[in-house]
This record gives structure tokens, C-alpha cells and sequence, in this order.
């Protein structure tokens, strides 16, 4: 049976970077975007060029209806999904708690936390062995940030991511006998765009000499323990953390 995937988030960043490896890897691989189609669409070129299937799809994570379409398109195009990377997610403009209002918080929740339930649901119904299913796994892309709290930066980024581990752990006991593994990565201090969200594009600069490495992390470094993750190779382990950190 074909490797099936669906990066959310997929068109930059981690979520590239594990489209890319995953590719590399023998996975037919949905890229999901939201606003970048060009961003998205160069991912795919380079995934076709390596003689892998790709298409990319627009949906926004936060949508209900959406993630519903995003799954029909995938089930139609490439087949059914057999596994899936929760990577989309937002985060704002750098402040602390008392500066923050409803709308903000909707937004952050929406995309970090709704969406990697709305995806997971709907691959869940297509994995599930006790529905027709063969199973498959699943990795949630939490943050560094859930333990350490992001204080005076995004207190509510960090609290969402919170709620990703909460969620990795609780699914990945109320499916293990499905077929399916859940597990999460969680990164930090990575040279990617999402600082720029926050108002610091150089924030990994400004915060690696207080890492034990000395040194920001690399999208594919994530990317590598997303699929090791995703692999056979990781067949007993579900209900895990692997942080990608530089030991932060």
C-alpha cells in the first residue's frame, strides 16, 4: 500500500522541509498551504522532480468545512491517507497576557489547536482499523514553548501548544489498538519564518549562545524526527515527545 501524507502548513518552514525528506522517502505527500499557492506549488514541483506524487491544496486548518475538503481531495487525487503531520500554526506579535483580547486568542486556538483536531478526526476515520481501515500515525508539531512557557513574548502560543500535548498523549491511548500511533515533536529556537509573525525575525540569533548547542536548529533536523517518527522503524512508540531543542 502507498505512504499517503499530509503536511499541514507544508508549503515553508518545518513543514517543507518534512514534505521534502518525506518525499525523499517514498511518500506520496499532500502539501497543505493557506495564503503562499506559489510557496506550495514549488515544494510539489520539487517532490515531482524527485518521481514522487505531490499536489498541493489550500485549506485553512482552523476551518471545520475546510479540513473536511481538504481530506476529500487527498482521498480522491492520491488515495487514502496513511499518515499525517499536524505542523500548521500561527502564532502573533510578541506581548504579555494583559495586552491580549478575545480575538487574538480565537485565532491562535483556532489554528494551533482546532485544526490538529479537525485533521486528526478526519484521519482517524480512514486509519482506523475498527473503521475499514489499516492503519496508519500521526505527529503533532508541538513547541519547546509548552514547557517553558513563553513568558512576555506569547504566552498563549505556548498554552496552545500545551493543549497539543495534552491531546498527543490522550489520543494515543484512545487509538493504540487501532493501528495508530501519535506521537509529537517539539521544537525550538529553529531558523524559520514563524519569528517574523512575532515581530523578531531574529530571535533564534538573539537566543542561541543561552543553548546548551550554542547554536538555532535547522528545519530538516525537525524534519528528520517527524519521520523517523512516522516510520516503521518506530512501530512500539506512541504517546511520545522527541524535542528538538539543542538541548533547551
Amino acid at each position: 500500500m502507498e505512504k499517503v501524507l499530509i503536511v499541514t502548513g507544508g508549503s515553508r518552514g518545518i513543514g517543507a522541509a518534512t514534505a521534502l525528506l518525506a518525499a525523499e522517502q517514498g511518500y506520496a505527500v499532500c502539501v497543505n498551504y493557506l495564503h503562499n499557492q506559489a510557496a506550495a506549488e514549488n515544494i510539489v514541483h520539487r517532490i515531482k522532480a524527485m518521481g514522487t506524487d505531490a499536489i498541493a491544496v489550500a485549506a485553512d486548518v482552523a476551518s471545520e468545512t475546510a479540513v473536511n475538503h481538504l481530506f476529500e481531495v487527498v482521498d480522491n487525487q492520491l488515495g487514502q491517507v496513511t499518515t499525517l503531520v499536524n505542523n500548521a500554526g500561527i502564532l502573533e506579535q510578541q506581548m504579555r497576557v494583559e495586552q491580549m483580547d478575545a480575538d487574538r486568542l480565537n485565532r491562535i486556538f483556532a489554528a494551533n489547536v482546532f485544526g490538529s483536531f479537525f485533521c486528526s478526526r478526519e484521519a482517524i476515520k480512514r486509519m482506523s482499523t475498527k473503521q475499514g481501515g489499516t492503519g496508519g500515525a500521526i505527529v503533532n508539531v508541538s513547541s519547546v514553548a509548552s514547557r517553558l512557557g513563553a513568558p512576555g513574548e506569547y504566552v498563549d502560543y505556548a498554552a496552545s501548544k500545551g493543549a497539543i500535548d495534552a491531546m498527543t498523549i490522550g489520543l494515543s491511548k484512545e487509538i493504540a489498538d487501532e493501528g495508530i500511533r501519535v506521537n509529537a515533536v517539539r521544537p525550538g529556537f529553529i531558523y524559520t519564518d514563524i519569528h517574523t509573525s512575532g515581530g523578531e525575525p531574529n530571535r533564534v540569533e538573539r537566543f542561541k549562545d543561552l543553548l546548551p548547542m550554542k547554536r538555532g536548529g535547522q528545519a530538516r533536523e525537525v524534519a528528520h524526527a517527524i519521520l523517523w517518527l512516522l516510520s516503521d522503524q518506530a512501530s512500539y512508540t506512541t504517546g511520545t515527545f522527541i524535542d528538538v531543542a539543542g538541548g533547551k
